[in-house]
């Protein structure tokens, strides 16, 4: 009996090797679930999905291209011209082929604008792309700020949500209590009743607010570019938008050195206006054209030529007119410039005062109201179990306190508004 090689047995395979293609998949797998996870968890989220989606921004970058294309066009030479001119036609034998006329002259020209107006024309065009591509991260920017807010509202109205379920939980806590005392009869069975009209009371809130949370999740998702009922991540952390500036001032300062790309948009603008004046004064002054040519007689070359001519800018009333166009256009860019700086300087001083004023409001019901609302709440809880108050003066408490986490809800929804606003005026991206 002949055995087979040892070569032909079979091989082991490493088990690492065969969990290798699973671990692939389950990589792969992963992977597109995160690039498929909607956005909504944070805010960096829906800030991301609004720059790299939003169909505003992408049309304008296409303008931002198309006015960079503009620059090229307007700093080139005009397109030559070609022209062929037959003479010496015989009456009686008409012929359009140059070797059957007397003569056929060919001409190419070219006209040659100077003293420097292609390259203002170029200037021109570039300040114009200038102004729309700083006008593009002001749309930005201005996007960037909606949508900040409009998480803000989302991220709310789920927290508000999570304060009503604790509310209620609370109150079936009341209710049951109320009921083991009546049931051994220390307390009236009014008490459990107006527990259980407190509890229905909140929960139509609660049906309120869950509507409010739709509509704040639609707009946001409209700001993002996508359709309103698209599915969003919930919001489970506090929106954090930090302001750049430490103070009002600081904040000015930053806005008077130009940093916002609206005002950086004005001012691409004026600058195009003042180039453009340079470029109505320099119409004053000729351009020329030169051409080359050639003349055929049969089927020969027998001369050529060489042509120029000059532009003659005799039309000084409407030479002038334009002058006077392009300086009205310089003052009013430079106007609005300068309307543009104050604007802009009064809306961050409204929002920089707001977004104080809550943030104010925030850390005083945190630090003060709160807690003694709670230790009234609480007192007022041992003291009922004990007979020492009613039960309206526990609900009172209780509503008290609720009433205060509440309220420092809607002040921090408020600071974060607030700094989105100041964020947008600072004119940083993020």
């Amino acid at each position: 009996m002949r055995f087979p090689p040892f070569t032909d047995a079979p091989r082991i395979v490493p088990a690492g090797w065969l969990l290798l293609p699973c671990l692939l998949l389950a990589f792969s797998t992963s992977a597109s679930v995160l690039d498929d996870a909607p956005p909504g968890a944070d805010v960096a989220s829906v800030r991301t999905w609004l720059l790299q989606h939003n169909p505003e921004l992408r049309a304008r970058e296409a303008d931002i291209e198309a006015a960079r294309a503009q620059a090229v066009v307007a700093g080139s030479l005009p397109n030559p011209t070609v022209g062929i001119s037959l003479q010496g036609i015989s009456p009686s034998h008409p012929s359009l082929l140059p070797a059957n006329v007397g003569s056929t002259s060919y001409q190419l020209r070219q006209r040659i604008p100077l003293w420097g107006k292609r390259g203002l024309a170029r200037e021109i065009a570039e300040r114009n792309a200038d102004a729309v591509d700083a006008g593009r991260e002001a749309a930005a920017l201005d996007l960037l700020a909606q949508v900040e807010a409009a998480y803000v509202r989302y991220w709310h109205a789920g927290q508000a949500l999570r304060l009503l379920d604790e509310q209620i939980a609370l109150l079936q806590m009341l209710e049951d209590i109320a009921g083991v005392r009546y049931a051994l009869g220390m307390v009236p069975q009014q008490d459990a009743i107006r527990a259980q009209v407190q509890t229905t009371r909140v929960r139509g809130e609660r049906i309120a607010l869950e509507e409010a949370g739709s509509e704040a999740g639609m707009q946001l998702n409209l700001l993002m570019g996508r359709r309103a009922d698209a599915p969003l991540a919930p919001a489970l952390q506090t929106p954090r938008l930090a302001v750049a500036s430490a103070s009002l001032g600081d904040a000015l300062a930053r806005l008077d050195n130009g940093r916002h790309p609206a005002l950086q948009a004005a001012r691409a603008q004026a600058e195009a206006a003042q180039d453009g004046v340079r470029l109505r004064q320099r119409e004053r002054w000729p351009d020329i054209s030169v051409g080359v040519g050639a003349m055929q007689r049969g089927h020969r070359i027998d001369g050529y030529e060489l042509m120029l001519e000059v532009e003659l800018p005799l039309q000084r009333r409407a030479l002038a007119a334009r002058e006077r166009e392009a300086r009205q256009l310089e003052e009013a860019a430079l106007a609005r410039v300068e309307a543009q700086q104050t604007a802009l300087g009064g809306q961050l001083g409204i929002a920089w005062a707001q977004w104080r004023s809550a943030q104010r409001q925030r850390d005083l019901l945190a630090s003060t109201q709160i807690p003694q609302a709670e230790a009234n709440y609480r007192s007022a809880l041992a003291s009922y179990q004990v007979g020492d108050v009613d039960f309206n003066a526990l609900l009172d408490a209780l509503a008290e306190w609720q009433d205060a986490r509440r309220a420092q809800l809607d002040a921090t929804r408020d600071e974060l508004l607030g700094a989105a606003s100041v964020r947008a005026l600072e004119g940083d991206m993020p």
